[in-house]
């Protein structure tokens, strides 16, 4: 009964067999192989974008910060929520990066709102020469608490930034989960809501480390690709990223990976909402949970075979009756037996 993360879910075994196949032989390297022509293809169709830039990297950090790093200059600042993956999680990467700041726009339920963002991008460029300049906007989608962004929050924000002719940039880590969460096309979720560029994330759902970076208007391809190389993320022996994307968008893998996860999801909280002592945080929309039970309960069911992450206390020592917030991710491989026995523990 492991919930602590997505991250921590096994690769699907038809990604690993697209790896032993790749191994096979000699491939040209840094991504010059025939398996990263066939990725690039099936991106841009998945994308409805043919003229779209495609690359791969390992990480969901390199992609973020290096898309980032190719659409702000130094002198910018990033809008994105306190909650935004790119502010907790990445260590400053996307300053490291880009040379640029972030600043952190009021969010409800982790999302940043039209008359926030447009406030603080009103906020800047007042300094003249001494202050940060705009730059662009970076939306997380699924979010740091488990939340989704609409079609038409995501096209809000976004107009916004046009506003101001700034670009936007989609952190999708967990990109697919929210794409099934909104039974919309990966193009109705990107460019035709007006992102620029998207951070394609794979490890979550059922890769062993592989992200792509979209960018669908290509005159800073060049750029990105310098980039890339400069910060040390461009792979040599690349068909082993370029096999694990393939597999990934073959017979609809990616989406039957999310579609499992984000069931889990919402099997789990179904079964939460009818415990007495269980509060779920913010709506779950696809594969993650954040909920609030008294310290005494998240010992016990810890203590009893789960695993997961207890975020604002230390479960072991305190008042038994203090709420603390715990943390549940459903991942690709996880069953419906699972979530049954994790929910009798609950019980107890």
């Amino acid at each position: 009964m492991f919930f602590a993360s997505d991250n921590a879910g096994p690769a699907h075994p038809k990604v690993l067999d697209a790896m032993v196949a790749a191994n096979d032989g000699y491939a040209m390297g840094y991504g010059a192989d025939a398996i990263m022509d066939r990725v690039r293809d099936k991106i841009r169709k998945v994308f409805e974008a043919p003229e779209a830039a495609v690359y791969l990297v390992a990480t969901g950090t390199a992609a973020n910060s290096i898309l980032l790093a190719t659409m702000a200059q130094p002198w910018q600042t990033i809008f994105c929520s306190p909650m935004a993956h790119i502010h907790e999680d990445e260590c400053n990467a996307p300053e490291f990066y880009s040379g640029a700041k972030l600043t952190l726009v009021p969010a409800v339920n982790a999302k940043m709102t039209p008359d926030a963002l447009r406030q603080s991008i009103e906020g800047e460029e007042t300094r003249g020469v001494h202050g940060p300049q705009r730059g662009p906007i970076s939306i997380t989608q699924v979010t740091e608490k488990g939340t989704v962004h609409t079609l038409d929050e995501i096209k809000a924000l976004t107009s916004v930034a046009k506003d101001y002719g700034l670009q936007s940039h989609l952190d999708g880590a967990r990109f697919t989960n929210a794409m099934v969460s909104l039974g919309c096309t990966a193009a109705e979720m990107t460019w035709k809501a007006g992102i620029d560029a998207v951070s394609f994330g794979g490890t979550k759902n059922g890769l062993l480390g592989v992200e792509a970076c979209v960018i669908f208007d290509s005159k800073t391809a060049w750029e990105f690709e310098l980039r890339r190389k400069r910060g040390g993320h461009l792979f040599s022996k690349h068909r082993y990223l370029s096999a694990q994307m393939d597999a990934y968008l073959t017979d609809d893998l990616w989406t039957q990976m999310a579609a499992n996860a984000n069931a889990r999801c919402a099997q789990l909280a179904d079964g939460l909402r009818r415990m007495d002592h269980v509060t779920l945080q913010y709506e779950p929309d696809a594969n993650m949970i954040f909920f609030r039970m008294p310290r005494a309960q998240h010992a016990r069911v810890l203590s009893g075979g789960a695993t997961y992450y207890v975020m604002d206390g230390d479960h072991t020592a305190g008042d038994p009756d203090e709420l603390l917030t715990g943390r549940l991710l459903t991942d690709w491989s996880m069953s419906k037996t699972v979530i049954d026995d994790f929910l009798a523990l609950m019980v107890g």
